[in-house]
């Protein structure tokens, strides 16, 4: 079959779709990626064929501060995560509908794959399924779909305890209607997208004709869930994404291993989490402390690395995580999922773009301890790494999780959901 992947050009977006791209072709399939021209080698690292983005469709060019330069003085929550998704991924539509329409004229697809948030593809899962390819989202972030308590998403709210938070989420749904979902809407509208049935984030959910949550159930708050979500667990891991670090004999086993990331895309102010961690933990020699940099210079650090300190730009993490005690992350959908997968218990701190409903699950799971701030103290970081070492209840907690995953396996269901998906006719 002929495969379209069409990637939001942000490498937290894409890196799940090459994962599932390389499964696809390693059965034959002929796979085309659209995303931006920045990520173009690694779409060809793969051996999929690459079609670039428009310099007006391509988000990588609109960088948040960039286009909105009023984002520098709002702090996280609703107000700056509106104007980041309307300038980004909303204003973009028009131009990513026009370029999607272009690859499928060279590439005629038998189905698309793209992530939850290439809303570029709306005009189309709006229209009669038969005028069009099936369409498979990924969900890249947390699960965008209703919950049972009412609570909205994006604010980083536990499963409600009982009727006073019942009543206080109502409240908070109401404000978050106001000031996120209606001003969304009027954004869709001006870029030409007919109304929708539901809210953005849970209208795509239903649209597409299958959407694949990459995590497992366990992971998830309960509630109801629409037919077409399939929990599929974690992609594999592409191996040799980075080169081993000159450093990697001094995981031997004598300390414990101490994985701290801000990923590769809240990791513009290291002052948040790399460095106060580094601070942290420079006092308890019986850990070991590795900082990948997610792209950036190993210089942007700054000052000294402690003693019990190693740095790299990037990590090859099918080697690292089997080795890693303890994960420090701001909240990273994809690396919190892979942790857990191999069992590895958190400490999270961050409240930027879907991490305050990331760290929530963590917390909620008993996987790991949620600091609930964008900006943790030295002693909070502290504090919370001892108790994940050295209490062994968190440690269950995601091994319980890890034996879902690997009861999962995601190659399998990917291309039994793409079978049934293209065979099954479409109803209108």
């Amino acid at each position: 079959m002929n495969i379209l992947i069409v990637a939001s050009p942000l490498a937290g977006h894409l890196n799940p779709l090459l994962g599932v791209g390389r499964i696809l072709l390693e059965v034959g399939h002929q796979v085309t990626c659209l995303s931006g021209p920045h990520l173009e080698g690694r779409v060809k690292d793969i051996g999929a064929s690459f079609r670039s983005f428009s310099a007006a469709a391509d988000l990588n060019r609109r960088e948040p501060v960039a286009v909105a330069a009023e984002l520098r003085e709002l702090p996280p929550g609703i107000q700056r995560l509106r104007l980041a998704i309307e300038r980004r991924f909303v204003e973009t539509i028009p131009a990513q509908q026009d370029d999607i329409a272009r690859a499928l004229d060279d590439f005629p697809a038998d189905v698309i794959v793209a992530d939850s948030m290439m809303f570029g593809l709306l005009p189309m899962l709006l229209t009669p399924r038969k005028g069009r390819p099936p369409i498979i989202l990924c969900g890249t972030s947390f699960l965008h779909w209703h919950r049972d308590d009412g609570a909205p998403h994006f604010v980083g709210l536990p499963p409600a305890a009982g009727p006073i938070e019942l009543e206080r989420y109502a409240r908070l749904a109401l404000e978050y209607d106001a000031q996120f979902h209606r001003p969304i809407a009027d954004g869709l509208a001006r870029a030409g997208v007919r109304a929708l049935p539901d809210t953005l984030f849970d209208s795509v959910v239903v649209l597409a004709d299958a959407y694949l949550q990459l995590t497992v159930a366990g992971f998830e708050f309960p509630r109801t869930i629409p037919d077409t979500v399939h929990f599929i667990g974690q992609l594999p891991i592409i191996p040799n994404q980075a080169a081993l670090p000159s450093w990697a004999g001094e995981l031997d086993g004598s300390r414990k291993v101490v994985l701290v990331t801000q990923g590769t895309v809240a990791n513009d102010d290291f002052g948040l989490l790399i460095r106060p961690a580094l601070k942290a933990l420079a006092t308890e020699p019986d850990l070991l402390v590795l900082i990948t940099m997610g792209g950036r210079s190993i210089d942007a650090i700054g000052g000294l690395l402690p003693s019990n300190a190693l740095v790299a730009e990037y990590l090859p993490f099918e080697w690292a995580l089997p080795k890693v005690d303890v994960l420090v992350t701001n909240g990273g959908y994809g690396s919190v999922n892979q942790a857990l997968s191999f069992g590895i218990p958190l400490v999270t701190a961050g409240l930027t773009e879907d991490k305050a409903d990331v760290n929530a699950r963590v917390a909620w799971s008993g996987a790991g301890i949620n600091l609930q701030t964008n900006s943790p103290s030295q002693e909070a970081l502290r504090t919370a790494v001892r108790a994940v070492i050295d209490t062994s209840d968190y440690r269950k907690r995601a091994s319980r999780l890890a034996k879902e995953f690997a009861r999962s396996h995601a190659p399998s269901e990917i291309l039994r959901i793409l079978t049934d998906v293209v065979r099954t006719p479409p109803s209108q």
